[in-house]
């Protein structure tokens, strides 16, 4: 096969080659194709990388994201970690804060009040005591005084009967002294002298209704034997309601009430 030349001649003279060799539009085309599928494969790997990259980018933010979703579980589980052992260390200082209340309660409240619950016990029931004591005392003497007060109010002679009965007049107080007075030396005293009138009382039991330091109550059962002149005697039972006063340390009769 033979292939024509073709020959141009310029104006300068060259000659312009226009023979165009097939090999060289093959070799031409080859290159072509090749590069046109270089380039196409090229575009292909682009895309296939551009394809690759958001599911990477993808992959990485699923990646990222369950990565701070576990950080952010391991911070909140740590965070709630640290709030419950916040928790006990509070519940903890409270309950140490309870128990050192609860010792101070006991150490400056309870145990004084304690001791002064036992103090006024104490006073108290030795204050009892003593004032039972003190009434049994009261009672003990009361009863005496009135016992001997009531002999010698009621008892005489006719030659000592003002003697006797000015003396009895020192056991009495207050207004039933002055009766007592008033009554031997208007009519006793003057009728036993004349009559010869002698008396003898005697107490056969005493109680005491009641008694303090101060005052007291005893009920007298006498009996008064009186003789006048050569006549047999006369006894008489009596009951007696005598009330005492302490004066300067003494009991002395200021009511003497027949019951």
């Amino acid at each position: 096969m033979s292939s024509e030349k073709t020959e141009t001649v310029d104006e300068t003279g060259a000659v312009d080659d226009d023979t165009t060799d097939p090999k060289d539009v093959e070799d031409t085309g080859t290159e072509d194709a090749a590069t046109d599928d270089t380039a196409d494969s090229k575009d292909v790997e682009d895309t296939v990388v551009d394809d690759e990259k958001p599911a990477d980018d993808t992959a990485e933010s699923t990646d990222g994201a369950e990565s701070t979703e576990e950080a952010e579980s391991t911070d909140g589980a740590a965070d709630a970690e640290s709030t419950a052992d916040a928790e006990d260390a509070a519940a903890e200082t409270g309950k140490a804060k309870r128990r050192i209340e609860w010792k101070r309660v006991v150490a400056f409240g309870l145990l004084p009040a304690l001791a002064l619950v036992l103090a006024l016990g104490a006073g108290f029931l030795k204050w009892r005591d003593n004032t039972v004591r003190d009434s049994e005392l009261a009672a003990a003497a009361s009863v005496q005084a009135a016992k001997d007060s009531t002999i010698a109010l009621l008892s005489y002679e006719p030659g000592t009967v003002e003697q006797q009965l000015g003396a009895a007049r020192d056991l009495l107080t207050g207004e039933f002294r002055d009766d007592y007075t008033s009554l031997t030396t208007d009519v006793v005293i003057p009728g036993a002298k004349e009559k010869q009138i002698s008396a003898v009382a005697s107490v056969p039991a005493a109680a005491s209704v009641s008694a303090d330091p101060d005052h007291a109550v005893v009920l007298l059962f006498v009996n008064q034997t009186v003789t006048v002149g050569g006549d047999a005697p006369t006894d008489t039972a009596s009951s007696v309601r005598v009330t005492l006063d302490k004066v300067d340390g003494r009991w002395l009769i200021s009511e003497f009430d027949p019951v």
